[in-house]
């Protein structure tokens, strides 16, 4: 069906309207961040099982992603359907665990089945509620308001303010726990092995860098046509300049031989140590990957040497290396 220009022009400012509504009702929520967001902190934070997220419908969705989102971050939980809950998957809840449940009305049959099971087994019980009023949050032990004015829906049915409020109190609540748990890059790193993310969070420069032989250097006091020969033979587009103790000093480039042969420099006399870039950027070798291509790019560089602790040259690592490691941009 062909569409004409006002109703194309009421869609698109229907669509403007939802995502202004979504936005009040997510930045409403800061206010929210209250007694009951810290009671949740400091519940889940001293938990010894999991969090059991659950939900129906649309709110089970949102359940199943803040439950993810919780355990990527290092706080152990998992997602139990209320409906499969009655025919055996209870008995994943232990006395250790926390329950979240999450709910626009609190009036989910489902959800209420639940209640005598967690109540027996005295498992604290958490509710992440579109209405307090509810009689499912007199059940509660705590209650986290994610209540919004209206629905972005033009008849105010269909569920989309509310799942966006839920959604990002859930991720509120994921970020608040892992900062009060110290949970580092590297911790995220383990939880993240596979496909890029893991390769960017965990793989370093010692994992990508050339090493031995591979490395394009020559002492200080060498002569710049020698110097062009090395980095000629090593492919590299550069060659990195020591001492004699194999101390960094210095890097020259494809872009400074060319510079010197500008300013007309002699080859046959000049010396490398006299002529090369000194004192460049340079990574190490448990340098992340994805820092390093953040400092390439940063100073407008393709080729770092990899030194250790004492400034001794131990590699050198090219931006085709790190591209090539499969990490991507970060």
């Amino acid at each position: 069906m062909d569409m004409s220009n006002s109703q194309l022009s009421e869609s698109l400012a229907a669509a403007k309207r939802l995502l202004e509504i979504e936005a009040d009702s997510v930045r409403a929520l800061a206010k929210r961040i209250d007694g009951a967001f810290e009671q949740t902190v400091k519940l889940i934070s001293g938990l010894r099982g999991h969090v059991v997220v659950s939900g129906v419908g649309k709110s089970g969705h949102i359940a199943r992603k803040i439950s993810a989102t919780l355990s990527s971050t290092g706080t152990p939980s998992t997602f139990l359907h209320p409906a499969e809950a009655a025919h055996g998957d209870l008995g994943i809840i232990t006395r250790d665990d926390v329950a979240l449940l999450i709910s626009k009305s609190g009036e989910s049959e489902e959800i209420w089945r639940l209640m005598p099971y967690l109540k027996f087994l005295g498992v604290p019980i958490i509710g992440m509620l579109g209405d307090t009023t509810c009689v499912l949050a007199s059940k509660c032990d705590i209650v986290l308001d994610a209540s919004v004015q209206e629905e972005g829906c033009p008849m105010n049915l269909a569920p989309t303010a509310s799942t966006t409020a839920a959604l990002a109190l859930g991720d509120a609540l994921a970020v608040a726990l892992l900062t009060a748990k110290g949970f580092k890059t590297e911790d995220f790193a383990f939880l993240h092995p596979g496909g890029a993310l893991g390769r960017r969070l965990a793989l370093r420069i010692a994992d990508v860098m050339h090493e031995g032989d591979n490395v394009p250097v020559i002492a200080a006091e060498e002569g710049l046509k020698q110097a062009i020969v090395v980095m000629t033979n090593k492919r590299l587009g550069a060659v990195c300049v020591t001492d004699t103790d194999n101390h960094l000093l210095g890097i020259f480039t494809d872009g400074d031989l060319r510079r010197a042969w500008e300013k007309d420099i002699n080859l046959d006399t000049a010396r490398i140590g006299d002529v090369a870039t000194r004192n460049p950027k340079h990574t190490t070798p448990d340098q992340l990957v994805t820092g390093a291509i953040n400092l390439m790019e940063r100073h407008n560089v393709l080729v770092l040497p990899v030194t250790d602790a004492q400034n001794i040259l131990v590699g050198i690592v090219h931006m085709h290396d790190l591209l090539k490691s499969g990490i991507g941009k970060p």
